[in-house]
């Protein structure tokens, strides 16, 4: 492990971790993997699970393996796109347990709930499409009329089923009142229904060609999901412009408001946050906050990721690494290939 590696190690054990229910779930990669999930008695096996969580797994078991899968999605996917960033999603990895940066409204919990939401009814929609579910098949056909040029065939992602079960279960913690404030559950609320649009947003049409000798005289074409990298990288431009907002009682109901712009309301397809972050530069326990000291920067880039930014201006030392690489491989006939060693030397950079 990497001097920076058991730095976060250690932080994340010298941290003091909240309870943050709205995403405990994605504690399920812990050990979720290793249930069976074919008996009632499997639910009660798990931390992160809300009571209204618990009676959809025991009516729905079958859905169980797409939701473990979807929490290891969310982590990966989250901290794929935040490498490059003072804050990178390392936090994640305590779930069920949060420190402070997911545990409040911050603007990276903004981030996380709506991707959460998102993976979770990708990974239903793609597993009923993929035959795994008895409850549910691929998608109807589309309502539009088919152009002449193709026609609607193929299995679709079932994307309305994917919303129907992943938002009942992503939404459950948010609807007990024991879960927060309510402007915390309101915000998270909002920011799940910003993922799942999100998602809808990602439908796109696939085609497939069939023909003699790869003619494309007959063309069957269906709805499909693009990947969560996709999904996930237009989240996090929502969360680069995202708003902070306040609680307001306007009529008879409580609704989040633009803190700025009170004048106008929020709008459906943007995260909302309502405590300011810190910059991340430093590390200070009780804002979940690591620090970039050891963090590899790109000397050469101008984005956050450079040296610059990801150090703020602490400066950074240089070192050079010896790389090992398979190189100079050929191909013999038959049927092997061979490759010779290289050596490689690199230079990195690491912040102060």
């Amino acid at each position: 492990m990497t001097a920076y590696g058991n730095f976060l190690l250690f932080f994340v054990m010298s941290l003091s971790v909240i309870s943050c229910k709205g995403i405990s779930w994605l504690g399920l990669t812990v050990n979720g993997s290793s249930v069976g999930w074919n008996q009632t008695h499997h639910c009660k096996l798990l931390d992160g699970l809300v009571p209204d969580q618990h009676q959809l797994c025991k009516r729905n078991l079958e859905l169980m393996h797409s939701i473990v899968h979807a929490a290891k999605l969310t982590k990966s996917a989250c901290q794929s796109s935040f490498s490059d960033m003072r804050w990178n999603c390392s936090t994640i990895e305590s779930a069920p347990h949060f420190t402070p940066d997911l545990a409040k409204g911050t603007r990276e919990a903004s981030f996380v709930f709506s991707l959460a939401a998102a993976v979770v009814s990708h990974a239903i929609a793609r597993a009923c499409a993929s035959g795994e579910l008895p409850s549910c098949s691929c998608a109807p056909a589309p309502s539009e009329q088919a152009a002449p040029d193709f026609r609607w065939g193929g299995c679709g992602d079932n994307v309305r089923y994917g919303l129907q079960m992943g938002s009942a279960f992503s939404d459950a913690p948010m609807r007990n009142r024991r879960s927060g404030p309510q402007a915390f559950r309101l915000m998270q609320l909002h920011n799940n229904a910003v993922g799942r649009q999100a998602l809808m947003d990602a439908l796109e049409m696939k085609c497939k060609c069939h023909g003699v000798s790869g003619s494309c005289s007959v063309k069957t074409c269906w709805k499909g999901l693009q990947d969560i990298k996709s999904i996930s990288a237009d989240l996090k431009s929502k969360y680069l412009s995202a708003t902070k907002v306040i609680p307001r009682q306007i009529g008879t109901r409580r609704q989040l408001v633009p803190r700025e712009m009170e004048v106008r309301p929020v709008g459906e397809t943007e995260l909302v946050y309502l405590v300011s972050s810190p910059d991340y530069c430093s590390q200070n326990a009780k804002q979940g906050s690591f620090g970039t000291t050891d963090r590899q920067c790109n000397k050469t880039a101008t984005g956050s990721e450079s040296c610059g930014l990801m150090c703020c201006g602490r400066g950074y030392n240089a070192y050079t690494e010896v790389l090992v690489e398979r190189c100079q491989c050929k191909y013999h006939w038959c049927c092997y290939v061979s490759c010779k060693t290289c050596h490689r030397t690199v230079e990195r950079y690491v912040c102060k």
